[in-house]
């Protein structure tokens, strides 16, 4: 089921009233919500590519067993960083979901650019470490 799905079985509920009632303020609670699951879909992908380049490394470990313990082991290091990046947009999401939704219901809503900051000092980051990687590792 959609979210227009559910608002059209609310009585009297016009999606395009901007008035401050009730009825916008479901818009911008569902608009709230989606933005927060999509956050966390965000930290979740982070957090799975580091898990997939830690175990990496003990794959080519396993492969071949005459690999410098160095390849792998900065496999390890920045599958580490990665999940503690994913977890940090997690817990970055939780509190703009939070102070966004009071924010909406007190009517008086400041958009802030801290988590997007965040976010792409978190990516930048996660580049630079994954073409250091490849770059030592070929």
């Amino acid at each position: 089921m959609t979210a227009s799905t559910i608002v059209k079985y609310i009585p009297g509920y016009d999606p395009f009233t901007k008035d401050g009632s009730d009825q916008s303020k479901i818009t911008d609670h569902m608009a709230n919500e989606r933005t927060y699951l999509a956050w966390l879909r965000t930290g979740i992908a982070v957090m799975a590519l580091g898990f997939v380049v830690a175990k990496f490394g003990i794959i080519i470990k396993e492969l071949d067993r005459t690999a410098p313990t160095s390849s792998y082991g900065r496999s390890s290091s920045i599958g580490i960083v990665l999940v503690i990046a994913g977890g940090f947009l997690e817990i970055m999401a939780l509190r703009s979901f939070v102070r966004n939704k009071k924010s909406i219901e007190e009517g008086n809503f400041v958009p802030s650019t801290g988590l997007e900051v965040a976010a792409g000092i978190i990516i930048l980051l996660v580049a630079v470490l994954l073409i250091a990687y490849m770059l030592l590792t070929l």
